[in-house]
């Protein structure tokens, strides 16, 4: 009897989102939200650590970018490691990396040790994010991929605003060593929670030739009623197998939408980080109270989180290209008159929402590059983006501090935030256009292949 061969992602397709799936994705959602956790924490604790080290805030500078660095290259590096060595051992170790990291941190008798530990917790901190999204992505049926993928990602926004509400309780009453003490604590537990309950990725699996038992009693906790005795595993995704993940990036089949994404990604990181990083300082300088500046740019988080779920809904209904094209157009609609400065709180409030609600396009656009690559390179390809998209975190944080000093006001700095905004709806307007291109292309090449009178199969 020939052997019965079940292609992994039409099994998750066509069984109800299980229990266990849940599982990976609230697994998944806790990376984030500690990964968000540890990356706002040193921006609450600066103030109290410019008065124990009796240093000035610009002092810090080094500390504060140290993690952006690391991860800038732990997002480099991640992808190619998981690619080869599995989603879930990458996660697991980069999570115990910035959980141990953290809590070395809080022993640091120095600033120059300080800079040393966040860097390192910068690289485990850059590798968590990608893999996660990559793991979603491929325990997610098609249908409904990019909302489970947003929904993943809007952790960050929790674990951020977690770091905010755990500062204000514990640096008050035990020093500013115990939020890095917390922030350690938290992953390092996490980390031994996620060896013992996360699986690796199945899709990965398979494109590693792993013995068809293990895919198996993965595939069975998701219906658990389904006979996979004797059964073998695809992936439809095989072009690619066995070559470089890096190189992979750049077929002709994927090279265009690498670069289009990367400057998309790079574009919309330097709004997000010169606005959150910039707006409470801006808004001081024009005689804003700081505690409302405070809650206004908070507003830019939490438009953020539901214009992300928002747009994964939308694009599991609609073209997925569109929407993100849409949503970094309407942020230029609604940075532009931020800078005008109107006099109303309330309605600056509600302006800087709707530029977070728009600009949650960014967590959306890591949920399109897990499924604009194959199984082989996906990693690979998720990293890399977001590598390239934390350089332009860095200018975008560093640029709001050049421009005040060239003299540059409120008003002209935000409305040259439409600039980055515009270009980055551009280019993935232009990556819509180019896999439309290829879509349509492969379908009459398919179509050709199979001849007069019978149907080509299209794999999604």
């Amino acid at each position: 009897m020939k052997p019965v061969t079940v292609d992994v992602q039409d099994f998750i397709n066509k069984h109800p989102f299980s229990g266990y799936q849940w599982r990976i994705l609230l697994l998944c959602f806790l990376v984030v939200a500690v990964d968000g956790l540890n990356t706002a924490s040193m921006g609450f604790i600066a103030p109290a650590l410019a008065a124990h080290w009796h240093v000035s805030r610009a002092a810090l500078a080094p500390v504060m970018s140290a993690a952006l660095f690391g991860l800038a290259i732990g997002a480099l590096t991640a992808g190619p490691m998981a690619d080869r060595y599995g989603r879930k051992t990458v996660i697991v170790v980069s999570v115990l990396t910035f959980g141990l990291s953290s809590l070395l941190a809080a022993q640091a008798g120095s600033l120059s040790m300080m800079v040393v530990v966040r860097f390192v917790a910068g690289l485990g901190l850059g590798a968590a994010m990608p893999n996660t999204s990559t793991m979603m992505t491929e325990y997610s049926p098609v249908s409904r991929r990019s909302l489970f993928g947003t929904l993943m990602l809007c952790g960050f926004t929790l674990g951020s605003a977690s770091a905010g509400f755990l500062s204000s309780q514990l640096i008050p009453a035990f020093g500013w060593r115990s939020v890095l003490f917390a922030g350690g604590i938290l992953p390092t537990v996490l980390g031994i929670v996620l060896i013992a309950l996360l699986p690796e990725s199945a899709r990965f699996l398979v494109v590693q030739r792993a013995h068809a038992a293990r895919i198996a009693a993965i595939l069975q906790k998701i219906a658990p009623a389904e006979n996979l005795d004797g059964v073998t595993f695809s992936v439809p995704e095989t072009a690619n197998a066995g070559r470089s993940s890096i190189r992979a990036l750049f077929t002709p089949q994927n090279a265009g939408g690498t670069l289009l994404l990367w400057m998309t990604n790079f574009f919309g990181q330097v709004v997000v980080y010169l606005l959150t990083g910039w707006l409470p300082t801006l808004m001081r300088d024009t005689g804003i109270p700081i505690e409302s500046a405070a809650m206004v740019t908070a507003m830019f988080m939490f438009g953020g989180t539901f214009g992300a779920v928002f747009m994964g809904w939308l694009m599991d209904r609609i073209n997925r290209y569109l929407v993100l094209t849409l949503a970094y157009a309407a942020a230029v609609v609604f940075i532009v008159p931020i800078g005008s400065h109107p006099g109303s709180l309330v309605l600056l409030k509600v302006l800087v929402f709707a530029a977070g609600f728009a600009m949650g396009a960014q967590a959306a656009l890591s949920v399109l590059a897990s499924q604009f690559y194959e199984t082989p390179c996906r990693a690979t390809g998720v990293s890399w983006m977001l590598g390239i998209g934390r350089i332009g975190g860095i200018v975008g944080a560093s640029i709001g501090g050049i421009l005040l000093t060239m003299g540059w006001d409120f008003q002209l700095i935000f409305n040259s935030l439409a600039v980055p905004a515009a270009l980055a709806a551009a280019a993935i307007g232009a990556m819509g256009i180019q896999a439309g291109k290829i879509s349509a292309r492969g379908n009459r090449e398919a179509s050709a292949d199979a001849g007069p009178g019978r149907s080509a199969r299209r794999q999604t």
